[in-house]
């Protein structure tokens, strides 16, 4: 055989290794696409929003349809980690409400949030989280807007109350409630109800 049929055999053999290398990736990139598009919908009949937009920025926060559900609860993390760290009650009660809403120890998502529970999440992470619950409640009926951003501030007072005060006086701090307010302005809510609601506790 000729040394020109050897080099043309070969150049043959890296381009098929070239083409089935794309090929692979190709496929892999459609299987990833196809894989989020469903983790999408079964994200969406959780939280019963369809805005595709809405969605994709939750995936990019790195949610899931296993963990979306967490989505309320973060809120509740931020004002338990205001004082610096979360103690045993705040912990308690956000885990019972969690477990209220399905989120059990055997579930992806109490994995989760007890790793929240165990080390801090970052402010941007809780900044981009109150972006998109704000989203999420907007994309809701206006009629469950209101009672959605009230029940909301509510559960985030009782973790501030829970371990607050002096012989269970459930005094709530100040840093927990300048966090309530903001939570309260974030996710759309009158800052001033909510202010007036947290200072009558």
């Amino acid at each position: 055989m000729s040394d020109k049929n050897i080099f043309a055999e070969r150049e043959h053999a890296l381009e098929d290794e070239y083409f089935r290398k794309q090929e692979q990736e190709l496929i892999e990139k459609m299987r990833e696409r196809v894989a989020r598009e469903t983790d999408r919908q079964q994200m969406a009949e959780a939280t019963g929003v369809a805005d595709q937009e809405v969605l994709e920025a939750l995936q990019e926060l790195g949610y899931n349809a296993a963990t979306v559900r967490l989505l309320y609860l973060v809120p509740l993390v931020q004002v338990a980690w205001a004082e610096g760290g979360v103690s045993d009650d705040e912990r308690s009660m956000i885990l019972e409400i969690a477990a209220a809403r399905g989120i059990t120890p055997d579930t992806a998502a109490y994995e989760q949030l007890t790793q929240w529970l165990a080390k801090e999440p970052s402010a941007e992470f809780f900044e981009n989280t109150l972006r998109a619950v704000r989203v999420m409640i907007e994309a809701l009926p206006e009629h469950h807007r209101a009672n959605s951003r009230q029940s909301l501030v509510e559960f985030c007072t009782h973790v501030a109350e829970v371990s607050g005060g002096f012989l269970g006086l459930r005094k709530i701090s100040d840093e927990e409630r300048m966090m309530i307010a903001r939570i309260a302005t974030e996710i759309g809510q009158n800052r001033t109800n909510a202010v007036n609601q947290v200072l009558a506790k």
